[in-house]
């Protein structure tokens, strides 16, 4: 209604009352969004979820609005873990896995996230493939026990993993693993996805001076609404200049690796190869989401120099120098 009448009084009225009306109305917005920012509060709240801490750092009106909005972005996330957990024998990942070789109805989510995997696994030339559930179990269980997987395991569990045997109908939104003994593992994507969807449910709740951390792993949507910015650092500590809405993740072998015969082998593997990733660089990836992000950071080791910048180039992504 208001702005109906002052789209009426713009064609009505003389050239120099428009002027006045236009200015008075751009005073007023400018007023009130000075003071709504003012009214805002900082808010930070943090769980433990898909196996990391989640936390997530936004302004809000109250206290009310900020507690209903971060219990639904963390009942969100949770929800998600329970469809691409491959630790939980139940999640809708899991419970695709166990029917293979016939078609499974599957959730929202689950289809939108295969259904992207996909697209990487084809523009990545298959360098990022989310079948490679059996060889991730079989390196998990490498890493934990300081022991190198037996050669014939590997060969085995290669031949259990090739994105294009993940068939889908999108008619009926349903799935089929063609292959009995295939495995699904999210771990190199869902994460960012939670992350996209977490800032979705605050975005839903008017929220949108938002920062999310994801185990490292961030999506900024707006920087602070009273000056200032974020103050982001990579894994060294040298601050990284970012413009929101960007998304920043991190892959390496910081964290989990297999050191054998004066080797080292990270626990992200070639699905090609079967090998943990021999180079010990930590690559960090900006992106418009962090569903990308995630997903980059996790690809970029696997592909030559020139196929990288061919994948960065695709997602308008940035792969920060370290």
């Amino acid at each position: 209604m208001h702005f109906g009448h002052w789209f009426w009084v713009i064609n009505q009225q003389p050239h120099r009352k428009v002027y006045w009306v236009l200015l008075s109305a751009t005073i007023f917005l400018l007023t009130s969004t000075a003071f709504a920012q003012d009214s805002l509060i900082r808010y930070e709240y943090s769980e433990m979820v898909m196996g990391t801490m989640f936390k997530l750092t936004f302004y809000a009106e109250s206290n009310d609005k900020a507690d209903r909005a971060s219990k639904l972005a963390f009942g969100k996330v949770h929800q998600l873990n329970r469809v691409f957990s491959d630790f939980d024998q139940e999640s809708e990942a899991s419970r695709l896995a166990q029917s293979a070789g016939q078609k499974v109805k599957v959730g929202e989510d689950l289809w939108n996230l295969v259904k992207l995997s996909k697209q990487i696994s084809r523009h990545s030339r298959g360098a990022f493939d989310i079948s490679i559930g059996p060889l991730t179990k079989l390196w998990r269980r490498a890493i934990r026990q300081h022991q190198f997987p037996d050669s014939n395991k590997i060969r085995q569990a290669v031949e259990l993993v090739n994105y294009r045997w993940i068939k889908l109908y999108p008619g009926k939104q349903q799935i089929k693993l063609k292959k009995p003994g295939m495995k699904l593992d999210f771990g190199g994507i869902a994460k960012g996805y939670a992350i996209d969807q977490a800032f979705r449910v605050l975005s839903n709740e008017g929220i949108q001076y938002v920062l999310i951390d994801g185990g490292g792993d961030l999506y900024i949507n707006k920087n602070p609404p009273i000056g200032g910015s974020w103050k982001i650092k990579d894994h060294g500590g040298r601050p990284i200049e970012v413009v929101p809405p960007v998304a920043i993740a991190s892959s390496g072998d910081s964290y989990k690796r297999l050191k054998w015969n004066g080797k080292r082998y990270s626990h992200i593997v070639d699905p090609v190869k079967g090998i943990g990733l021999q180079n010990s660089e930590i690559f960090t990836i900006m992106a418009m989401n962090a569903t990308i992000a995630d997903a980059l950071a996790t690809t970029i080791g696997l592909v030559s120099k020139t196929h990288r910048k061919k994948l960065l180039k695709k997602y308008q992504a940035t792969l920060l120098q370290n």
